[in-house]
């Protein structure tokens, strides 16, 4: 794939991903016009399949352990990274066209927890051959 200025600056950030959080290593990727694959190496034991963490509510002091009312995302989880990405390129790209309201990204993201070889091999080579679907998907323009 060839970039333009907006693919750029969402490798610049997939790139700080890693610089950014020295746990985090990245493997194999590409940039789609409409869409990104990638694989995210965390490389401290933490539970990837935790993002959100539920905090108890308070009242006059005393912690009430029915009833939560708060989720925060759990740091290093795999939603705090996506998370940072996603609003660190929504951020510059609305500053590059000038379009405060500009969307970029579907709400949520697909994950797959990679728990082979095998698997990781499967997952690089279809990163690897997706640019050459390209021209079948269908927000393809000629």
């Amino acid at each position: 794939m060839i970039l333009n200025k907006f693919g750029n600056v969402v490798e610049e950030e997939w790139m700080q991903t890693k610089e950014i959080r020295k746990n985090v290593d990245l493997d194999y990727y590409v940039i789609m016009p409409n869409h990104l694959h990638g694989i995210i190496i965390i490389e401290q034991s933490i539970d990837v399949g935790a993002t959100w963490r539920v905090a108890p509510k308070e009242e006059d002091g005393a912690i009430q352990r029915i009833a939560p009312t708060k989720q925060t995302l759990i740091p290093n989880s795999l939603g705090s990274i996506i998370g940072q990405f996603k609003s660190s390129v929504t951020k510059r790209l609305r500053e590059i066209s000038g379009n405060s309201d500009l969307k970029i990204w579907q709400r949520n993201y697909y994950e797959h927890i990679i728990r082979n070889e095998i698997d990781l091999q499967n997952i690089r080579k279809y990163i690897t051959l997706n640019p050459l679907k390209w021209e079948i998907d269908e927000y393809y323009k000629s």
